[in-house]
């Protein structure tokens, strides 16, 4: 049996005939590992930060420099993958992961021990951490382009929805996990350590298990219809011969002011900034509100309680609400950055731990819809030959959002929290007036599209 053959692959439920269900697994395993690592680092660092005597702002700051590389660089890796192929960009990005998290993970232990000064460590941290946003880029739209050129345009809502659900997955595992990873010995970096190991393990399935997969192939392949899918294949397929009828190698560069996916990209920056700056303030936001900045090493638990319920909110969203309720991408947009305004709203006036996760719960239930409505906009936007680039801007678009939104929040929030949250809510409530002025709406994504 050829690696190859789109027709040898089994039904599985739950997996359309060309995408069986181990190979999402993997997929779904590669964006896993990153989420997860990335909300641990996340739940430990404003502890790491105040142990080290830095103000959170420099903190937040620290990312700065790998989200603009991740911007500047995921549209380059995601044309690169339509001439070398998905599997080879996942694998470059899951090293770009494991070299930066080892690194950065040794940048702060120096630092936590008293090698490194404060300054010098968030300097160390965050050239270490540029390696993620330049080669950790590379993942994200391989995994995307090859999900969306392997499913029929009325099923890519849902199998992006899936494989977005990986980060939410990540983002329970992650904070959940961190704390028992924090050892004597390596104390507070040790989330680092023990991400980059399954990292390892995840890069070695990957290199293993996935088969290689040929360009040409990614762009063109036949879709066959889910097995609970009241279609029929030769639908499907006819749809994929009108997509596909430039060959990779052929699609002129697809720019970012593009007039079809230009409301979507827009809607995007402007709700991942909204996301971003929440994501940003809300460990400092406990630390304050629960008294805890004379104890930071207590502050990982609550943080981490409090991350695992918005991302239990974000599964909800993503792998319960979209699917039942059959969102389509405008209707699970605006849908969501509603809900999410109005978990912000609830976060600004909390002051227990209760309340607060109340909040981020809501506002993660509406992100966990904003996003994958977004990203299937987009996707749905442009033909299936160019979905490589466009998963290339897509993933650019949510590093743009977290080079300066994590840092200017928590700069406003700690001038003054109620213009903080309102500038969140001012951009939640632009991407609302976007979304119902410039949106298609979904009957017409759905339909096969045109340069």
């Amino acid at each position: 049996m050829s690696r190859h053959d789109p027709t040898s692959r089994p039904a599985l439920p739950g997996a359309t005939a060309s995408l069986p269900g181990w190979r999402v697994t993997l997929l779904f395993m590669v964006m896993l590992v990153t989420a997860a690592g990335n909300t641990a680092m996340q739940s430990v660092m404003p502890s790491i930060g105040t142990a080290l005597k830095v103000e959170d702002f420099w903190i937040s700051l620290a990312y700065t420099w790998s989200a603009l590389l991740w911007m500047l660089c995921a549209p380059m890796w995601a044309r690169r993958s339509d001439r070398r192929g998905r599997k080879a960009m996942m694998a470059i990005g899951l090293v770009g992961f494991i070299s930066s998290f080892s690194l950065c993970g040794l940048a702060l232990w120096l630092g936590l021990n008293g090698v490194l000064g404060g300054v010098a460590t968030l300097l160390l941290f965050a050239a270490c951490r540029s390696l993620y946003g330049g080669f950790g880029s590379a993942a994200p739209p391989a995994v995307q382009a090859y999900v969306a050129s392997r499913t029929s345009r009325a099923e890519r809502t849902q199998a992006l929805s899936l494989i977005s659900s990986s980060f939410g997955l990540g983002t329970v595992i992650g904070p959940a996990l961190a704390p028992f990873f924090i050892l004597p010995g390596v104390g507070l970096v040790g989330p680092f350590i023990a991400f980059t190991v399954i990292a390892v393990m995840v890069l070695a399935a990957l290199r293993i298990w996935l088969p290689d997969d040929s360009p040409a192939y990614a762009a063109r392949g036949g879709i066959t219809a889910a097995p609970f899918s009241a279609n029929s294949n030769s639908n499907s397929q006819a749809e994929d011969d009108e997509d596909s009828a430039l060959l990779p190698t052929e699609v002129p560069h697809l720019k970012w002011t593009d007039r079809r996916m230009r409301p979507w990209l827009l809607a995007g920056l402007l709700g991942g900034h909204a996301q971003a700056a929440v994501m940003g303030l809300i460990g400092f936001l406990i630390l304050d509100r629960l008294g805890l900045r004379d104890n930071p090493a207590l502050g990982a638990a609550p943080i981490g309680r409090v991350l695992m319920i918005g991302a239990g909110a974000t599964l909800l969203a993503q792998w319960g609400l979209i699917p039942i309720l059959k969102l389509g991408p405008r209707a699970s947009a605006l849908s969501g950055i509603t809900v999410a305004a109005l978990g912000v709203a609830l976060i600004s006036v909390a002051f227990d731990e209760h309340a607060i996760a109340v909040g981020m719960g809501l506002s993660s239930l509406g992100f966990g819809l904003f996003r994958p409505g977004f990203t299937a906009g987009s996707s749905l936007a442009v033909t299936r030959a160019e979905q490589g680039q466009s998963a290339g801007i897509v993933a650019s678009v949510n590093g743009a959002a977290y080079i300066l939104a994590p840092a200017v929040g928590v700069w406003l929030y700690g001038h003054s929290p109620w213009i903080g949250f309102a500038v969140i809510e001012l951009l939640c409530l632009a991407v609302i007036v976007l979304g119902l002025k410039g949106m298609a709406p979904d009957e017409d994504l759905l339909q096969p599209q045109q340069r």
